[in-house]
C-alpha cells in the first residue's frame, strides 16, 4: 500500500508521518508537494500537522486552494482514504471534504501535551484495529483546535455516527461534545486534531496511534483481496 504525504509550505509533521508508514506500518510513503496535480498513483493520502503558509487568514484557508488539494478532493470521491491530522484536519474543513469549523482553543493558549482518547466508531477504515470505546494515549499539539458546528450539523454527525474520537475525562480545547475526530458520512476521510502519527512506538510514550494506520492497512488489504 502506498501512500501520499502532502506537504506545504509551514507542514512541520510531515516527517513524523512518513516515518510512522515506513518504519512503523511497513508500508510505503512518498513526499507530496503541495503544487502536485496527481494522486492517482497512491492508495491513500495523508495531511500532516504544522502551519501551513503560516497559518495566514485562518489555519488551513490558502492551503485549501494549493493545486494538490483539487487531487485530495477526487482521491476522496474515488473513496480512497484521507486522513488529516491537526493543522490537516484544518485544511479539510476549509475544503468542505468535512462539516464544522475550528476556533481558538478556550484558553487562548497553544496546548502540547498527551491526552486520553475514547475511540467512539470502531468500525471504520481509520479504526477497525480498536476496540469499542476503547481508550488511547495520543498526543496533541495545537492553539486552534475548538473544533465547532451548529446544532444541525452535530445531530447529523451524532446520527450517522461521524463522530471517532473524543476527549476522555477532559477537554483540553474547548471543542463541543468532547470532540476530537470526525469522518465524512462515506467513512473515507478522517480529521482529527490529536497526532497519531507521534504514538506509534513505546519510545514516544505511546504505540495507541499505531492501530489507526494498521486499520487504513487492514481495511484496503480487505478491499483488494483476491477471492476465489
Amino acid at each position: 500500500m502506498k501512500f501520499a504525504v502532502i506537504v506545504f509550505p509551514g507542514s512541520n509533521c510531515d516527517v513524523d508521518m512518513y516515518h510512522a508508514v515506513i518504519d512503523e506500518l511497513g508500508e510505503e510513503a512518498e513526499y507530496v508537494w503541495h503544487d502536485e496535480t496527481n494522486l492517482d498513483r497512491f492508495d491513500a493520502i495523508l495531511l500532516p500537522g504544522g502551519f501551513s503558509f503560516g497559518d495566514y487568514l485562518r489555519t488551513g484557508a490558502i492551503a485549501r486552494f494549493s493545486p494538490v488539494m483539487n487531487e485530495v478532493v477526487k482521491a476522496a470521491e474515488l473513496g480512497k482514504p484521507v486522513l488529516g491530522v491537526c493543522n490537516g484536519f484544518q485544511i479539510l474543513l476549509e475544503a468542505g471534504l468535512l462539516p464544522g469549523a475550528m476556533r481558538r482553543n478556550d484558553s487562548l493558549k497553544f496546548i502540547c501535551r498527551p491526552v486520553l482518547l475514547e475511540v467512539k466508531n470502531s468500525n471504520t477504515m481509520f479504526t477497525n484495529q480498536y476496540a469499542p470505546e476503547e481508550v488511547i494515549e495520543i498526543p496533541i499539539a495545537h492553539g486552534e483546535g475548538n473544533y465547532y458546528c451548529d446544532e444541525t450539523t452535530l445531530a447529523k454527525l451524532k446520527a450517522n455516527n461521524q463522530i471517532v474520537f473524543t476527549y476522555h475525562n477532559e477537554n483540553p480545547n474547548g471543542s463541543i461534545e468532547n470532540i476530537a475526530g470526525i469522518m465524512n458520512k462515506q467513512g473515507n476521510v478522517l480529521g482529527m486534531m490529536p497526532h497519531p502519527e507521534r504514538a506509534v512506538v513505546n519510545l514516544l510514550g505511546s504505540h495507541d496511534g499505531l492501530k489507526l494506520f494498521q486499520s487504513i492497512v487492514n481495511q484496503w488489504r480487505e478491499s483488494h483481496a483476491i477471492k476465489a
